[in-house]
């Protein structure tokens, strides 16, 4: 198969070169027609072909690659065409030769198929050049004899109704570009070009083997299975190869999400220096996977090189163009081949075709009655048991050459011939002759009236048209007898099915080539792989299948930023910012997280926020809560000492009433500042402030009416101003203590109507908590509480303040204007505290400023008179009183 394909190189031709060709040869094979005016045609040019053929009532033709060197002469039209000297034995295109002999014996056998129809064959050799292919492909569609009658429609059958090849792409397409004219069908084995499927250009082509963009998605499935995005490839310079090479490019990224690594153009010819740069690249690369999309003779050459310059490591992928290439399959070479897995040609079994090959005997091909020199199946004697026919060549003899008998056994050598389990070009040419067979039979088979073409006609058997087949053979639909399922789509292609194959070096040094898998398609499904990974060897030192990757995947809690110049599968890892997450490998984006949730620390999944407020289970809060009890508590004390000691002057003095009153409200400021510790609920919200302004208004109200009536009865003890306690008495000081109290209640009541506070989730102080905090919902209304607050204050503290040097009889009016003083001194401060204070600190700030000013009103007011009611009792007299008052005046 090597030397079979390293051929292709003579064959293929420019692009003009190949146009002047098609010229040529159309209007060699075309003249004759047009130029004659009678009902008879004379064969200008006779090509001389290696041709074998057998007559049949239906004849198919077939074109092969039995020798891969032509000695040829340059084309003339004006002289007879010389005989090409053909070269070099190829055994598997002999092969396959062959298996087309086979499959029509076959056929004529079953009686179930083509019943009462013999089929013949024309079979040429192509010699590995495209000349010779195009002539031989010619000399079917025209036939070979040199003066034929037509009949007075001008029709006829044609000398074949099908032809199976050619194995070259170049061939196939020069070919059909032709033949396809006259709707000739052509069945190819081997040709793999993706733009064969084109059916403006070749509305008559067909083929057994799938084309290369099915080869290409098949190893994209494989690079899929085993996680390989980061690959280099290496293709042959020629359609087979650039064609591989624009697929892999268009495909990779959206199938396979890989990247290709490099991709570099393997020369024809040993190019040492060349080989020595793409070898070289593929040192640089990180890439661990190869894929060669080419022919034996390149990986020859390239291998020398990667043996010289010792580049292990790789994992090698191939084409079926050397998959089961034996020179490759050496102990030197396995140190950098063994595991590759390659794409085989689907193998098959075809039964008796073993036991046909062994009837070949050089006399039974010797002479056939249409002068056959195709194989000249001495050759394949010779070539096969290394002997000589006589005469042999001059000196065969001599230098110790054995004679052919013709006698030899061939099942007592080993030849490339019987080697069934490389049956595979083989396969299809036996399914392409199949194909042909199956649609005649259906086009014989068809009823009278019924028929697919005009007026429901029928195609009849004595005149045959190429194109009436082409209809049958579209709609073919069999199953061969290995199980295989073959029919065409709409662009001729057949049901594509490759075996994948792993070359395994064993413990003992032997060479494997196993079959680990399969990928194919049917009607119904996409692309299918079937691996047995157990099967699979790997020649690593892990025994497991290698990484290649031009990044490694990004964890969840990362996304992939692509590297800027460079494919998409090189990338950094970037961590998800705060609030963002991945769950998954190689996310291209991060998500947000809910409104009440967080990214947690790894950034892979989301975590609920955590809350923040001003907690009874943390010190500040268990500091506050045990101030403002403590508070409540001296309050009760004092409250407990006044109400025991009621009827004392101390606690007689200046409305004692109003005393018990003022303890009171001082009692409800403590409390109220446990309404600003807690969760934030809406009842705590609307409570807190309402129950804070009113609690200090009647606080302050009370302080406010004392000092009042301080002032009203200095005034009275004055000549003439008895009158002023008329406006102060027991009553009045209970009306004016409810009336301003009642006016903050007003403003509270309007407030909580109006804009209610309410909780609010905050997430603005920070991203990853949630601050409980209440808003007061109207600023005007929480100013207005404050105001009025405020407002009583600081009149209570200019009264105390005009009142302050009173005799001492009337001095509760200096420990007014401290308490005042200091009231008012906490809630200044408490403004701009308040306002910068985040979340839990602006309620602690709040609550701070209530302890502080309730604090601050009970020590100054009733610090000095507890301390005479329970330490100086000897001060707690109305003569003491009085008489110090009396003394200083």
């Amino acid at each position: 198969m090597g030397v079979r394909r390293r051929a292709v190189m003579g064959a293929v031709v420019d692009s003009p070169q190949l146009l002047c060709i098609l010229i040529l040869f159309s209007l060699s094979f075309l003249l004759p027609v047009f130029s004659s005016l009678s009902l008879s045609c004379k064969l200008r040019r006779k090509f001389h072909l290696n041709g074998l053929h057998k007559a049949g009532d239906v004849v198919l033709g077939g074109l092969f690659e039995v020798h891969y060197i032509s000695v040829f002469p340059e084309f003339s039209f004006t002289s007879e065409p010389s005989q090409p000297n053909c070269q070099g034995f190829d055994p598997p295109g002999f092969r396959q030769v062959q298996t087309m002999a086979f499959a029509i014996d076959e056929i004529n056998r079953n009686s179930n198929l083509l019943p009462n129809v013999t089929l013949g064959y024309s079979l040429y050799d192509n010699c590995a050049t495209l000349g010779i292919s195009f002539r031989a492909s010619l000399s079917m569609a025209s036939g070979q004899e040199e003066q034929f009658l037509l009949d007075e429609t001008c029709v006829g059958a044609p000398p074949v109704l099908g032809i199976v090849g050619d194995a070259y792409s170049t061939f196939t397409i020069a070919m059909s570009s032709v033949i396809g004219l006259y709707k000739l069908p052509i069945v190819s084995y081997y040709a793999t070009c993706p733009c064969l499927s084109d059916r403006q250009r070749f509305p008559s082509f067909f083929r057994t083997i799938p084309n290369d963009s099915f080869q290409v998605r098949a190893m994209i499935q494989i690079l899929k299975y085993f996680d390989w995005t980061w690959v280099g490839l290496l293709v042959s310079d020629d359609d087979y190869g650039l064609h591989a090479a624009r697929s892999f490019q268009s495909d990779l990224g959206p199938s396979g999400g890989g990247c290709l690594a490099y991709t570099e153009i393997l020369p024809w010819g040993n190019d040492s220096v060349e080989f020595r740069r793409i070898v070289n690249v593929m040192k640089k690369s990180t890439a661990r996977v190869v894929i060669l999309f080419s022919y034996e003779s390149h990986m020859i050459n390239l291998m020398e090189e990667v043996v010289r310059q010792n580049v292990t490591g790789l994992q090698w992928m191939g084409s079926e163009a050397w998959t089961t290439f034996a020179v490759l399959q050496t102990p030197d070479l396995m140190p950098y081949l063994g595991g590759t897995l390659t794409i085989a040609i689907r193998r098959g079994e075809m039964p008796g075709l073993r036991d046909f090959l062994l009837q070949i005997r050089p006399d039974l091909h010797h002479n056939n009655s249409y002068g056959n020199n195709m194989v000249r199946v001495n050759q394949f004697w010779e070539h096969t048991f290394q002997c000589r026919f006589a005469p042999p060549p001059a000196g065969w003899v001599e230098a110790g050459g054995a004679l052919c008998t013709g006698q030899e056994d061939l099942e007592s050598v080993e030849t490339e011939l019987l080697n069934i389990s490389e049956f595979r070009p083989e396969y299809n040419v036996y399914k392409a002759v199949y194909a042909l067979a199956y649609a005649l039979d259906n086009m014989l088979q068809c009823e009278p009236g019924r028929g697919p073409f005009s007026g429901n006609s029928c195609a009849s058997f004595q005149r045959l048209e190429p194109w009436q087949l082409v209809h049958y053979l579209q709609k073919v639909n069999f199953t061969t007898s290995f199980g295989d399922q073959v029919s065409f789509d709409e662009n001729g292609d057949v049901l594509p099915i490759y075996d994948i194959m792993n070359w395994q070096w064993l413990p003992d040094g032997q060479i494997k080539v196993q079959t680990v898998g399969e990928v194919k398609k049917s009607a119904f499904k996409d692309e299918e792989l079937t691996l047995d990974e157990d099967k699979i060897f790997w020649n690593f030192e892990s025994k497991k299948p290698p990484r290649s990757v031009c990044s490694e995947s990004c964890p969840p809690g990362t996304r992939m930023a692509r590297k800027k110049g460079q494919p998409e599968c090189c990338f950094d890892c970037v961590p998800c910012s705060e609030g963002k997450i991945s769950n998954k490998t190689d996310s291209m984006e991060c998500t947000s997280c809910p409104e009440d949730f967080w990214s947690s620390p790894q950034r892979d999944h989301c975590v609920p926020k955590k809350t923040e407020f001003l907690s009874y289970h943390e010190p500040l809060g268990i500091c506050l809560t045990t101030t403002s009890l403590l508070g409540t508590f001296i309050c009760a004390v004092v409250l407990g000492i006044f109400f025991h000691h009621h009827s004392t002057p101390m606690v007689r003095a200046n409305n004692s009433e109003l005393s018990f009153l003022l303890l009171v409200s001082l009692k409800l400021c403590f409390l109220c500042s446990l309404l600003f510790i807690g969760r934030p609920r809406l009842w705590t919200c609307q409570l807190r402030h309402a129950a804070f302004g009113i609690c200090f208004v009647l606080c302050v109200s009370c302080i406010l009416v004392k000092t009042m009536v301080v002032l009203a009865v200095f005034k009275a003890s004055k000549p003439g101003g008895g009158a002023s306690l008329k406006w102060f008495g027991a009553v009045q000081q209970r009306g004016t203590v409810l009336v301003l109290t009642s006016i903050q209640a007003v403003i509270c009541t309007a407030w909580l109507l109006s804009s209610s506070p309410a909780p609010y989730k905050n997430t603005e102080y920070h991203n990853d908590k949630i601050v409980y905090e209440c808003v007061v919902g109207s600023t005007v209304g929480f100013a207005l509480l404050l105001g009025y607050i405020g407002l009583l204050a600081i009149l209570s503290f200019l009264l105390a303040f005009l009142a302050r040097n009173l005799p001492d009889s009337f001095n509760e009016a200096k420990l007014i204007t401290f308490s005042m003083l200091i009231f008012c001194a906490v809630w200044v401060a408490f403004v701009p505290a308040y306002v910068n204070s985040p979340g839990k600190y602006a309620d602690a700030v709040e609550v701070f400023a209530i302890l502080a000013s309730s604090f601050g009103l009970l020590v100054a007011l009733f610090g000095p008179k507890c301390y005479i009611i329970l330490l100086r009792p000897e001060r707690n007299t109305k003569k003491a009183i009085m008489g110090r008052g009396t003394t200083k005046s």
